[in-house]
């Protein structure tokens, strides 16, 4: 199955971002296809994940391909999630360790999580 794209929403410099809108919901498809961010900056990317789901749940950062991504043979990131109002920061993260071959970054979720994720872009300092 494909996975999910997610569009990162960017950050304005010097400005804010509305963090009420914009999140996916983390459901069955996105438990079972992963998510996909497409022409990724991982050094500018900020995940952030909520857990509905009454369990801790995992998060899991995948690692790259090599080429691009050639610290990939660090493995994947996995992040703990608390139970049911957890919130988790993830990133940002190193393109030489993250970056897919063509240009994506891949994110998994546990069997069972429920919630959103948020993906941001923080912009380069003006």
């Amino acid at each position: 199955m494909a996975r999910t794209a997610v569009t990162p929403r960017a950050l304005v410099a010097n400005g804010g971002l509305n963090g009420a809108t914009g999140a996916t919901t983390i459901d069955s498809t996105l438990v079972t296809n992963g998510v996909v961010i497409n022409s990724a900056d991982p050094e500018h990317i900020l995940i952030r994940v909520t857990n509905t789901e009454g369990s801790t749940n995992v998060v899991t950062v995948r690692a790259g391909d090599y080429p691009p991504a050639w610290a990939a043979g660090q493995g994947d990131l996995a992040v703990t999630v608390a139970a049911t109002t957890g919130v988790q920061f993830i990133g940002p993260f190193e393109s030489g360790r993250f970056l897919q071959g063509n240009g994506s970054m891949e994110i998994d979720f546990e069997t069972g999580m429920t919630g959103a994720i948020d993906v941001l872009l923080i912009p380069r300092a003006t």
